[in-house]
């Protein structure tokens, strides 16, 4: 049977990249000392302080912060769209103190009094204070991880049941390493880049493995049908076959939402939403990761294990006549 493109026979070339961009985040991951949780995980303080002017000194403010309360922070200037300043922009100073680093109420009057004596604070316009502690960040972080593994044992199970003409267990078990392995590319872009990880980040994953399913779920509809209409296709026929017919579909559906999501994500930059942009920038990245492992790993993984199990029988076969 001749197909337009083979998948089976480069399995190994996509392993191969997946793999590759995993060892990639691991090693920047290393280099970087971890990933970088957000305080709502890690635990500490979170000042957005509104500025009249944008040429404060970062590096001044950091000084000042170590030097009168002996803390380590990290600061950053940031532009936000509002139309009550003269020119629809907004300016910022972001302060980040992480784990035992928090501020106390005291400290946080003494650190807001120095930056309007300093650089001018606009008075009008509310300071955000988020402090979190370490013990509470690290229990939400273990509440997310929790619910990740919740939601892809339940599509474990769903998948088994579904797919039992396809042997369930094995079609379910590829389908959820590689939705797994989609989250860990998005980890690893994050690990990569040093990007924040927080709740929403959380969101998104759990958002990435129910869109990741759905089109994996499409194509084992497609290898379950064919498996049915002709029972003289072999498993490696079989895959090439049912991810031939269902490649356009898969390709257009994915750009479509694509699409959607990237728009979005140039509206959240363009009037600098935070929330939106740290929701769908992990997004971006499953969208993309879930449809490279759902055409080139998810099947290719399941004919290899059907075929190891085939051979196993066969063995087992022999054996016994020769008993």
């Amino acid at each position: 049977m001749e197909y337009k493109f083979d998948f089976y026979t480069r399995r190994y070339m996509f392993f191969g990249i997946a793999a590759l961009f995993l060892l990639i985040g691991l090693i920047f991951g290393f280099i970087n000392g971890g990933l970088n949780f957000d305080i709502q995980f890690e635990g500490g303080t979170h000042l957005e302080v509104p500025m009249k002017q944008d040429n404060v000194n970062t590096g001044d403010v950091e000084t000042y912060v170590r030097n009168t309360f002996g803390k380590a922070v990290t600061t950053q200037i940031q532009r936000l769209y509002s139309p009550d300043a003269p020119d629809n922009q907004a300016v910022h100073l972001i302060i980040k103190a992480s784990k035992s680093e928090t501020f106390s109420a005291e400290q946080i009057n003494e650190l807001q009094d120095h930056l309007d004596a300093q650089y001018g604070i606009v008075e009008d316009q509310r300071v955000s204070i988020r402090t979190v502690a370490p013990y509470i960040g690290e229990e939400m972080l273990q509440k997310g991880l929790l619910a990740i593994l919740i939601a892809s044992a339940l599509i474990l199970l769903y998948v088994w049941v579904r797919f039992s003409v396809m042997s369930g267990l094995s079609a379910a078990v590829c389908a959820t390493a590689t939705l797994l392995i989609n989250a860990f590319v998005v980890l690893s872009v994050y690990a990569i880049f040093r990007l924040p990880i927080n709740d929403l980040f959380i969101a998104a994953i759990l958002t990435i493995l129910g869109y990741s399913i759905n089109d994996t779920i499409v194509v084992y509809d497609r290898v379950r049908e064919n498996a049915k209409g002709s029972k003289r296709l072999s498993h490696v026929e079989l895959i090439n076959h049912s991810l031939n017919q269902s490649l356009t579909r898969s390709i257009n559906t994915g750009l479509t939402t694509l699409l959607c999501v990237v728009t979005i994500f140039v509206f959240a930059i363009i009037f600098n939403i935070n929330s939106l942009r740290e929701f769908i920038l992990p997004l971006m990245i499953g969208i993309v990761a879930g449809k490279y492992t759902t055409l080139f790993i998810v099947t290719q993984l399941w004919a290899m294990w059907q075929m190891k199990l085939n051979d196993m029988r066969l063995a087992a076969q022999q054996k016994t006549g020769k008993a």
